[in-house]
């Protein structure tokens, strides 16, 4: 024994548990903090995201009032912000973007905000390519812009038929059959050398109202289509059919627009 404790310890082993020693220590100490470290930033980033998607949802309820629709539009530029990842952010500021957009009267806010929801639109469909959501706000946006722009060529038709068909191959009941009042609209305000033609239009509106009988702006659209083709009792029978309706609490401020343009029809019908 005493033997054992006068043998010298070789400086080769003592370098060994040093080393042993020290990477010990390292990897219990990531093993520590690193998953701590990890989840915070995660579940930081998703709970930021949710709030502020949650507030902007509540905001979109009364887009009537313009401000609300773009502070809703602001808070979630802040959810993409903080999880820009998240899909619901993307489809979602696509969508209200494009309401702003389609109700601005400043013509450069407008531009603005249809230019910002197809980037957001573009996002979504990244994000979720296989989701009616993205693709239907992108093509919305695309028709918003092309609506604005005095540069609407056959790539804007193009664009958005491309989107909304792809809606109805992922969900042809997708917010009413939509994606038929978007394909339907397109074929209506398009001039005729890039493609418009009022009785596809009339075609995609009623098959679009099969799936959406309360859908307020299928029903508008439909009546200005039959109007366009000089079929003016089936216009009036649809007029009437909107203003009897009772709209669905969530797309209020869709029915009040559609009935604003009703009774301009109406008048012009009346002149006839």
């Amino acid at each position: 024994m005493r033997d054992l404790m006068k043998t010298p310890i070789k400086p080769k082993i003592l370098v060994l548990f040093s080393a042993l020693a020290i990477v010990s220590l390292i990897g219990s100490s990531c093993q520590k903090t690193a998953p701590a470290h990890e989840s915070s930033v995660d579940l930081g980033d998703e709970k930021i995201a949710a709030e502020k998607i949650s507030e902007a949802e509540r905001l979109y309820e009364g887009r009537e009032d313009m401000a609300r629709a773009r502070v809703a539009v602001a808070a979630l530029r802040q959810a993409r912000t903080a999880d820009y990842g998240n899909y619901e952010a993307a489809w979602k500021l696509s969508r209200a973007s494009y309401y702003i957009g389609d109700h601005a009267t400043d013509s450069s806010e407008s531009e603005d905000m249809f230019r910002d929801g197809i980037e957001a639109g573009k996002s979504a469909i990244k994000l979720e390519p296989n989701k009616p959501e993205g693709h239907f706000w992108l093509g919305a946006n695309y028709g918003g812009s092309a609506s604005r722009s005095t540069l609407a060529n056959l790539s804007n038709v193009q664009d958005i038929r491309r989107e909304m068909e792809a809606v109805l191959k992922l969900d042809e009941g997708f917010q009413g059959g939509s994606a038929y009042l978007g394909l339907g609209r397109l074929y209506l305000q398009a001039p005729r050398v890039l493609g418009g033609d009022t009785k596809k239009a009339i075609e995609y509106l009623e098959k679009g109202l099969r799936l959406g009988p309360n859908n307020s702006l299928m029903i508008f659209h439909l009546a200005e289509a039959y109007a366009n083709e000089n079929r003016n009792e089936d216009a009036r029978k649809q007029l009437d059919r909107l203003s009897a309706m009772t709209p669905d609490p969530k797309y209020a401020a869709e029915h009040k627009d559609a009935l604003t343009k009703a009774k301009k029809l109406q008048d012009k019908l009346a002149a006839r």
